[in-house]
């Protein structure tokens, strides 16, 4: 049997409070049925693109079932280990099928949202956008738009490069953003700067700890200095807040240390 969370925090936030699938060591049934009763979101991790990985057309009714009985939404993460900026074809190519593929399994869940990497795999990183690596990217999303998929209902993560690097992107196809905060701390850009330039796109904000340039840590290991400015953003979102973390007892401590930061 696993530990419950101690109270509801479900309509506690202007945000819907959510939290990953996979916070108990389980498979996702186990998962939502413990976690649906306490939040007002899960974000389905759909981090790998292999068949294998992914939820079955019956996990999916049984999924849908779960957020009717226990009145709750799902956001999903679609997989991490697709590259659409892949110089390789046949690579853009598995990226915008797969997403299809995902997209479509899940859309009984009615997802508020799909978070989605484009991540930068060409070294070094630097201060300036690689401009063919930029087009790459824009030619795989109008791939999916053209398959019939609209802009807003994705959510661009921020990652390991400045988003500035695709704002054209977002522009031209009328993306969402899911800010990251431990990744934008984590890659010393200024949560603030970034926030208010991209503020009108952001669905999604996804909360966890860093220390020592570890992320993905319980909010308790923030500094009070972080949490003095993460607040303030927080409180002027109405989309949905997932404290991205992996266990009970991370999810735990990090929204007693959100309940105490949000009074």
């Amino acid at each position: 049997m696993y530990p419950q969370l101690p109270k509801s925090y479900k309509n506690a936030y202007p945000f819907r409070i959510s939290a990953p699938s996979f916070i108990y060591p389980d498979d996702y049934i186990p998962n939502v049925q413990m976690l649906g009763p306490y939040l007002d979101e899960i974000e389905l991790l759909c981090f790998e693109s292999h068949e294998s990985c992914l939820p079955s057309p019956k996990t999916i009714l049984e999924l849908e079932s779960l957020a009717k009985e226990f009145k709750f939404t799902y956001n999903v993460h679609l997989p991490s280990d697709l590259d659409p900026g892949n110089p390789e074809c046949k690579e853009q190519k598995r990226f915008v099928e797969n997403t299809l593929h995902i997209m479509n399994l899940t859309q009984p869940l009615e997802p508020t949202a799909y978070i989605l990497h484009l991540p930068y795999n060409q070294a070094p990183i630097g201060r300036l956008c690689d401009k063919t690596w930029q087009g790459r990217i824009s030619e795989s999303i109008r791939r999916l738009m053209d398959a019939g998929i609209k802009g807003p209902s994705l959510s661009v993560e921020t990652l390991n490069y400045p988003l500035e690097w695709i704002e054209p992107i977002l522009l031209e196809y009328d993306l969402g953003v899911c800010l990251d905060m431990g990744h934008l701390i984590v890659n010393h850009e200024n949560i603030e700067t970034t926030y208010h330039r991209f503020a009108e796109r952001t669905t999604m904000i996804h909360l966890h700890g860093v220390n020592n340039g570890k992320d993905h840590l319980s909010l308790d290991a923030f500094d009070q200095n972080w949490l003095d400015r993460i607040s303030p953003i927080l409180k002027r979102i109405t989309g949905t807040v997932s404290i991205e973390v992996f266990s009970y007892n991370h999810l735990l401590t990090s929204l007693a240390v959100l309940e105490k930061s949000m009074r």
